[in-house]
């Protein structure tokens, strides 16, 4: 028996929401797009086409925005230096880790870590997680003071 064409894309969109979640929920985890495409069983090539349209980037930029998103609250708290927070969130680079979380928040995560902490202080932590989100897609503009 074979499948139409509208059961296929059901089918394939339902292989990308598990990969999604599971991005979600091991975003600490090393994860690759070839280990992702496995488990899905798919190819690498056609998991990341089909992955960029459904949810408008690749599951890489995807996964690495979940981890500066998680990387922001953990420099709002202020406990940890942005060398550990790299760590906790899965990144094996500093370099990397501070080259995407400034293109995605517009500052370096050392200046986000400073200027946060006063620019959400009284802020509850939900409220702080919405109005600190990071911009996919590489459209933070670099300004003087992102948080101002």
């Amino acid at each position: 028996m074979t499948s139409s064409p509208a059961d296929q894309r059901l089918a394939d969109l339902a292989r990308l929401r598990r990969v999604r979640d599971r991005i979600d929920r091991e975003y600490a985890q090393p994860l690759d797009v070839e280990a992702l495409a496995r488990d899905v069983h798919m190819s690498a090539g056609h998991l990341s086409r089909q992955f960029r349209a459904a949810y408008g980037e690749p599951p890489y930029a995807y996964l690495m925005t979940r981890r500066i998103e998680r990387a922001m609250a953990l420099l709002r708290r202020g406990d940890l230096s942005v060398t550990e927070v790299c760590f906790e969130v899965g990144c094996s680079s500093l370099g990397t880790f501070s080259t995407r979380f400034t293109e995605l928040v517009g500052v370096p995560p050392s200046v986000y870590r400073q200027e946060s902490a006063e620019s959400t202080a009284g802020m509850p932590a939900c409220v702080a997680k919405q109005v600190t989100r990071p911009v996919r897609n590489r459209e933070a503009q670099p300004t003087e003071s992102q948080l101002a």
